[in-house]
């Protein structure tokens, strides 16, 4: 059953924030999955990490938002976006390559930079 706003705690070394993920496949299937935890990884300002979720491609996008929270298929990774990432051009926020986006962060995304690759990572249900 997909509910719409379903809300998650995101917890990366000493930064918590709460996000609402959105109605997709993808996003429940994420949720159904929690509480995760793992070590993040960081590539640009993006954090990163494997998560036990199994899905492909839905509504791909190859440019995300300051904010976004989004799945990558090829990792089965959980990818929280605050800035720009190495594949970036301009002021674009660009996975390295299409990612699912399940969701929003619900505070200010540039807390995120004080988080090191490494990191503890958690969500869980909020």
């Amino acid at each position: 059953m997909i509910t719409i706003g379903n809300k998650i705690k995101i917890t990366a070394g000493e930064v918590s924030m709460l996000a609402e993920l959105n109605d997709s496949k993808t996003a429940q299937a994420i949720y159904e999955a929690l509480a995760i935890n793992a070590k993040g990884n960081t590539w640009g300002e993006e954090i990163y990490f494997s998560i036990p979720v199994h899905v492909g491609e839905e509504n791909g996008c190859e440019v995300v938002n300051c904010g976004d929270i989004a799945y990558w298929p090829p990792g089965n990774a959980f990818c929280i976006f605050f800035g720009k990432t190495p594949a970036s051009t301009g002021d674009e926020i660009r996975p390295a390559s299409a990612v699912n986006v399940v969701g929003k962060l619900l505070g200010n995304p540039k807390d995120f930079l004080k988080v090191k690759s490494g990191a503890k990572v958690s969500i869980e249900k909020a």
